[in-house]
């Protein structure tokens, strides 16, 4: 029940917004009584909470796979990484909404649990551009901090327009945005 209580909320926030949902909403939707919500959870930004962790951690674990993946070098590394955002923003989509739009209703216990991996997975991107450039793989000149943001800018904002069922699948919007990154930052 609570993996139920979690995807239709997931669906109504993003329909509705977390403000506007109620947790009457929620349980009316799913025909169950706000007992069964609080069994699960303590409140409905503890749900929240469990949304963004959740979405996060998952992020943060298969972007460290592709980092340990040792047969890679690091352009290949970011490519990889790039394909894994925009294809979670195609299964996921609705989590990504929530998480970008919705993390100003998190109060700051909540936050101290997202914001460390939310940095984490940027950190993972400037070091391994970091390492590209040690291994002449991407240009010298480059500021890690400020590429790993554009990277992150780039491909976190398409939870706002991609649409799965689009012209273009996951793949070709990825595909463009890793020629556009590593063209512009790899190595001549």
């Amino acid at each position: 029940m609570k993996e139920k209580i979690t995807q239709q909320s997931i669906r109504l926030f993003e329909k509705k917004g977390f403000s506007e949902t109620s947790i009457q909403d929620i349980v009316d939707s799913l025909g169950v009584t706000k007992g069964t919500f609080y069994y699960y959870f303590s409140s409905k930004e503890e749900l929240l909470m469990d949304i963004h962790y959740r979405y996060i951690y998952d992020l943060v674990e298969n972007q460290q796979r592709i980092i340990d993946s040792g047969q890679q070098g690091c352009k290949d590394k970011l490519a990889e990484i790039v394909h894994m955002l925009i294809d979670n923003i195609d299964e996921q989509g609705a989590s990504a909404k929530i998480f970008f739009r919705e993390m100003k209703n998190l109060n700051k216990e909540h936050l101290e649990k997202i914001i460390p991996l939310r940095d984490q997975f940027r950190l993972n991107i400037e070091k391994l551009i970091k390492e590209g450039i040690d291994q002449g793989e991407l240009k010298n000149h480059l500021n890690p901090p400020i590429v790993a943001l554009g990277i992150l800018g780039i491909t976190n904002w398409s939870y706002q327009w991609f649409n799965p069922s689009g012209d273009l699948s996951s793949r070709e919007v990825s595909d463009m945005f890793v020629d556009m990154i590593l063209n512009g930052i790899a190595a001549e």
